[in-house]
C-alpha cells in the first residue's frame, strides 16, 4: 500500500515574479522614517507611497497605469506638520484614503480620477483626538465611514470619519505602546499586540478583553498579529534569543499554541499580510530581500511552508493589492509592491494553470466595496459578513465617487442616483468645494502658461540681442 508523501495543495508551485522595469514606478523619495509600518498602499486605482517630505509629511499617490520615471514635481498630497507614519485606503471607496502622522492627527483624503496640478493639502476631514503621535489606521472591513487609529498614547479610537466623532476610546486596556491592531472578517473583534508582551483579543463595543496571552512570543521585540479564516489568530515574533517566529493561536485556548515555527536570525520584523480567500500568509520583513509563504489549513502542521521569493534588494516597504485588483486571466493570486530605496516594484504571485478558463477554485467570492453596514447600525451592535462579488468577469473599479455630505456631515460614498445634473448651488458643500478647487487649478494652470509664454518671449529677446552682436 503507498503512503501519500506529499501534501496535497493547489497552492504547492505558487511562484513569485518581479515586473519588468518599465512597469515599475522609478525615482520615489521613499520615506526613511524609523517606524514598522508598511509604507505603501494600494488598491485596484492607486498606488499610495509615504515620501521624504521637508517641513511636515507627505504621501505621493500615483494611478496605477503610472508606471516608469515619475517627475520630480508630480503633485504630492500634503497637510500634515509631521512625518506620516501610515496610510490606508478605504475598502468602501477607491478615491479615499487615510493617514497618520507624528503631528498627533489622522486625516482623510479625497483623491481625484485626473492627476492634480498642484499638491493637494486640503484634506476632506482632520480628526483629532490622540496625545502622540498615531501610527497605526485600519478601516473597518464592513462598516461604512469607521476608521480605527492607534497612537503614542497607548490609545485606540474608533472614529465616524463623516461626522469627526469618536465613537468608541479604548484608552485603558493597554499599559504600553501598541504594535499592531486587525480586525477580524466581520469587523466584531480587535487582536493587538503590546510592548507588554501581550496578544489580546477585543471586543471594541464592550471595551473587554475577550481573552489574552502573555509572551506569545517570547523575545522582546515588536509582534504582529492577524486572524485567519477560521477565526485562529496567526502571529510573528522573536524568540528569547532574537531568533524570528511565527505561531498558530485558537482564541478558545491561549495556553498552547496550534503551531510554533522558529524562522531565522534577523532584526527586522516580518510583515504578516494574510489573504483569506486562499488562507495563504505571506511574510514580508523590512530589511528582508524575500517574501516567504504558508497556507494555513486545518491539517497538522496546520502552517504550512510553501516557498520563498527571494530578490537582490533589500525592501523598505510593501503594499499587498485587495484580491479585487488582480489579473485573474493570468490565476494571479497576489501582487506586492516592494519599496525599494528610490523606485517601487510590483511583484506578482501566480498558480501555474494550462487552461485559460477562469479559475473558480483559485477565486472564490471575494469582499467588493460596498459596506454591509453603516457605522450607527454597527456601533448598535449589528454584526454582518463582507459583501461578497464574483470575480468572474474581473473587477472594473467604478468612476470617481465623490463623499458627498449630508447635513449631518456623514461621508456617502454611493454614487449618486439618476442623471449626472450640472453644478448647482443647491448642490452639497463638498461638491461646490469640487468645483472652485477646479476653477482654482484652471487659474493657476493659465498663470503657469502665461509665465512660460512671458518666459519664451524674454529668450526670444535674447536670442535676437545675440544675433545683433554677432552681426
Amino acid at each position: 500500500m503507498s503512503r501519500r508523501v506529499v501534501r496535497q495543495s493547489k497552492f504547492r508551485h505558487v511562484f513569485g515574479q518581479a515586473a519588468k522595469a518599465d512597469q515599475a514606478y522609478e525615482d520615489i523619495r521613499v520615506s526613511k522614517v524609523t517606524w514598522d509600518s508598511a509604507f505603501c498602499a494600494v488598491n485596484p486605482k492607486f498606488l499610495a507611497i509615504i515620501v521624504e517630505a521637508g517641513g511636515g509629511g507627505a504621501f505621493i499617490v500615483l494611478p496605477l497605469a503610472k508606471t516608469g520615471r515619475v517627475d520630480k514635481n508630480y503633485p504630492l498630497v500634503t497637510g500634515h506638520t509631521g512625518p506620516v507614519l501610515d496610510i490606508d485606503w478605504c475598502p468602501h471607496n477607491d478615491n479615499v484614503i487615510a493617514s497618520a502622522s507624528d503631528d498627533t492627527t489622522v486625516m482623510v483624503w479625497q483623491i481625484p480620477d485626473y492627476t492634480p496640478v498642484r499638491n493637494i493639502t486640503e484634506p476632506v476631514i482632520t480628526l483629532e483626538g490622540h496625545s502622540k503621535r498615531v501610527g497605526i489606521l485600519s478601516w473597518h472591513p464592513t462598516a461604512r465611514n469607521v476608521l480605527l487609529s492607534a497612537g503614542g498614547d497607548n490609545v485606540i479610537i474608533i472614529w465616524n470619519v463623516g461626522t469627526g466623532e469618536v465613537l468608541l476610546s479604548l484608552d485603558d486596556i493597554h499599559p504600553d505602546v501598541i504594535h499592531s491592531v486587525c480586525w477580524n472578517s466581520n469587523g466584531s473583534l480587535l487582536a493587538t499586540t503590546c510592548k507588554d508582551k501581550t496578544l489580546r483579543i477585543i471586543d471594541p463595543r464592550k471595551s473587554q478583553v475577550v481573552a489574552e496571552r502573555f509572551a506569545a512570543h517570547e523575545g522582546m521585540r515588536p509582534m504582529r498579529a492577524v486572524f485567519t479564516r477560521l477565526g485562529h489568530i496567526f502571529t510573528t515574533g522573536f524568540t528569547r534569543m532574537s531568533q524570528r517566529e511565527l505561531g498558530l493561536w485558537d482564541p478558545n485556548n491561549f495556553e498552547e499554541p496550534v503551531a510554533l515555527q522558529e524562522m531565522d536570525t534577523s532584526n527586522g520584523v516580518l510583515l504578516p499580510f494574510y489573504d483569506p480567500d486562499s488562507s495563504i500568509v505571506y511574510l514580508c520583513g523590512k530589511g528582508d530581500s524575500s517574501i516567504r509563504y504558508f497556507e494555513i489549513t486545518d491539517e497538522p502542521p496546520f502552517v504550512h511552508y510553501l516557498n520563498t521569493f527571494s530578490s537582490k534588494e533589500p525592501q523598505r516597504g510593501m503594499g499587498f493589492m485587495p484580491k479585487r485588483g488582480l489579473d485573474v486571466s493570468k490565476c494571479e493570486i497576489a501582487r506586492f509592491y516592494k519599496l525599494h530605496e528610490r523606485k517601487c516594484e510590483p511583484i506578482v504571485m501566480t498558480v501555474p494553470r494550462k487552461s485559460d478558463l477562469f479559475q473558480d477554485d483559485l477565486y472564490p467570492d471575494t469582499p467588493g466595496p460596498e459596506p454591509a453596514l453603516e457605522a450607527d447600525e454597527w456601533l448598535s451592535g449589528q454584526d454582518a459578513e463582507p459583501v461578497l462579488i464574483s470575480l468572474k468577469e474581473g473587477y472594473v473599479p467604478p468612476k470617481h465617487r465623490e463623499l458627498r455630505i449630508t447635513k449631518r456631515n456623514i461621508l456617502d460614498a454611493r454614487p449618486p442616483a439618476g442623471p449626472r445634473r450640472s453644478q448647482s448651488a443647491s448642490d452639497s458643500p463638498l461638491s461646490q468645494h469640487t468645483l472652485e478647487t477646479l476653477l482654482e487649478e484652471m487659474k493657476a494652470l493659465r498663470e503657469r502658461v502665461q509665465a512660460q509664454e512671458e518666459r519664451i518671449t524674454a529668450l526670444e529677446n535674447m536670442l535676437c540681442e545675440l544675433v545683433d552682436g554677432t552681426d
